[in-house]
């Protein structure tokens, strides 16, 4: 293993892996000793045995949390959706898996695809920094966009000031369907949140060898295996870069 990649990303000799817990596709548990269980710190671990180090997980209660704290020594790699506006303070490799974002709506509003909700007149709400709210906030041009903290005040706030849409992720909100009566979710999607594996952006030599790694871990079916080890449903393997 060449040295400056180890000195990149394990400086302490373990490598601290940030992990959003608010993604439920992604960490899908807590073990009896605390550390987060899913997809994504498997993956984180599956990284640290490549390396030779052992891992440490470093819990986020968002994707925003993680993002702001780039920087400041808290964590050597984080696993968050890729997003422009995080590449100010991140390098991300491309995508390990994909997951579909799209719109509830109620049962008898007119919308029937994700380009009629773009209209003036529109009220949308979401979760702000989610990788699906940050790219709501570039490409919305016409409706109205209102961004919360997290999506379960989104959705109190979709119910109490009926509004007309609800942005989130697709499994998400096919369970959102369940508690908000007379709703439904429109068949197509606006986007892909495209989950990623990031570390700061001095770390060129580190960028490079995730970018390998995961693109290794995507051919030989390792991303597969941990989606179906943990039985995500919505969480799909992303295509080669």
């Amino acid at each position: 293993m060449n040295a400056d990649i180890v000195a990149e990303l394990a400086p302490t000799g373990t490598l601290r892996a940030a992990i959003n817990m608010g993604n439920f596709l992604l960490v899908s548990g807590t073990a009896p000793s605390g550390d987060p269980e899913g997809v994504a710190p498997d993956l984180a671990g599956e990284i640290a045995k490549s390396l030779g180090v052992p891992v440490a997980y470093v819990p986020f209660a968002s994707p925003g949390d993680l993002v702001a704290a780039a920087g400041s020594n808290q964590w050597d790699i984080g696993t968050v959706g890729a997003e422009p506006a995080r590449e100010k303070l991140m390098s991300f490799t491309a995508a390990y898996a994909e997951i579909a974002s799209t719109y509830l709506v109620r049962e008898d509003a007119p919308f029937k695809s994700v380009e009629e909700i773009d209209r003036a007149g529109v009220r949308i709400i979401v979760r702000g920094q989610a990788a699906y709210g940050l790219y709501l906030t570039r490409t919305i041009k016409n409706a109205e966009l209102i961004t919360t903290e997290t999506h379960e005040i989104a959705r109190q706030r979709f119910v109490d000031e009926k509004l007309d849409a609800l942005a989130g992720l697709r499994p998400g909100l096919l369970g959102d369907v369940e508690k908000i009566p007379g709703t439904r979710v429109l068949e197509d999607g606006f986007s892909s949140v495209q989950q990623a594996v990031g570390t700061l952006r001095a770390n060129t030599a580190g960028i490079a060898y995730l970018h390998d790694f995961v693109e290794e871990a995507k051919a030989s079916g390792l991303i597969a295996r941990l989606i179906e080890r943990h039985k995500v449903r919505g969480l799909t393997v992303a295509p080669a870069a």
